[in-house]
């Protein structure tokens, strides 16, 4: 896109490859265009020897990657008259919906599982103005009573069940084979809900139809070990996982990521709440780049991979980073290990901490 136009919005950016007309009412924040950061410090103190970029999702409109799929639920919704959207949310979901109906002037409700949301997240959900509800369950009972909502016909439910949802997700796909040339080599993705890795998969492939890419990307995507129903086969009823993104027993897009890891010769495994805590930590460490948990949950998977020589030297790999860290400061605090040094109001004493 000629960088002297202003980005109009991923649906605007990308409408050949999107189900809307001309004549569709766009509702946008002027989402995506997001930045592909190289990480070279990080790949050195995992011990690679490739090329890594980030897609750093953080920088969308409400800090998350939902925003693109959100776009096009809201903008559907709109389109069908829609009054009421509803969704169920580990978080983000319900941050995105919340903002996008109320650029979209519609009632918002989200339901959210008690106290396995992070404050950064429900923050944004009140303050947007979307009715929140907290159900004493988890995010799989939630959903299932959105589900029995929409089938009632009286609200557009705009969790990845629609499948517009993941129309508008393939966009980063397409965003990051513009700013490459082409396709990586892998990507690498958290799985939760298995949206995200369902739609990057769908984009590369239609990039690739198009003749916009050469290649195809192995989807490599990673769950925390407490909340992996694709590793193990089968839905968890309880998932834990200090990642509350992908705090997930039963994926709605369980389908798609497995057909996506599958075709691509990639695979869908696994990695430790520790794994996930190291990898988190030391991004932000050796590259200053905060990120929600569940974006470690790749990076821990890459050191995995590295680990088990499956990472060619001189490769080309991508890595989603889902969202922000200030999605969930609570953690971050606990995880950092710092806390403030409390002095005298003194040069002397500030310099004493300095080792001066």
């Amino acid at each position: 896109m000629n960088s002297a136009q202003p980005w109009p919005g991923v649906i605007r950016r990308y409408a050949s490859f999107l189900p809307v007309t001309a004549e569709t009412p766009v509702v946008t924040l002027l989402e995506g265009n997001t930045p592909l950061i190289p990480v070279p410090a990080f790949v050195s103190a995992i011990g690679g020897r490739f090329d890594l970029r980030l897609k750093y999702e953080a920088m969308n409109p409400t800090c998350s990657f939902k925003d693109r799929g959100m776009t096009m639920a809201i903008t559907k919704a709109r389109e069908r008259g829609a009054k009421v959207v509803v969704c169920a949310s580990t978080g983000n979901t319900s941050a995105s919906a919340a903002a996008y109906a109320a650029r979209a002037g519609l009632k918002c409700v989200v339901l959210l599982p008690k106290g396995k949301i992070a404050m950064g997240k429900l923050s944004q959900a009140l303050l947007y103005g979307a009715t929140t509800v907290s159900i004493e369950g988890n995010f799989d009972d939630a959903l299932r009573i959105v589900r029995e909502l929409g089938e009632a016909g009286q609200v557009e439910v705009v969790n990845s069940v629609n499948p517009v949802r993941i129309e508008g997700q393939k966009t980063a796909a397409f965003e990051i084979c513009d700013a490459l040339g082409d396709a990586p080599d892998f990507h690498f993705l958290p799985v939760g809900n298995a949206g995200n890795i369902t739609a990057y998969w769908k984009g590369f492939r239609e990039y690739a139809e198009a003749g916009l890419s050469d290649t195809l990307p192995k989807m490599m995507g990673w769950q925390a070990a407490g909340a992996a129903p694709l590793v193990l086969g089968h839905p968890v009823a309880n998932p834990e996982t200090v990642a509350t993104a992908i705090r997930i027993g039963n994926p709605a897009s369980w389908q798609g990521a497995v057909e996506a890891a599958r075709d691509s010769g990639g695979s869908i495994r696994s990695v430790t709440d520790d794994e996930i805590l190291h990898a988190y930590k030391l991004l932000a460490r050796t590259e200053g780049i905060m990120v929600e948990p569940a974006c470690a949950a790749p990076l821990a998977g890459l050191i995995q991979s590295i680990a088990a020589g499956e990472i060619p030297d001189g490769a080309l790999v991508t890595a989603t980073m889902t969202g922000h860290g200030l999605k969930d400061p609570d953690t971050a605090i606990r995880v950092a290990g710092f806390e403030p040094h409390i002095v005298p109001a003194s040069k002397e004493a500030v310099m004493a901490v300095m080792g001066l």
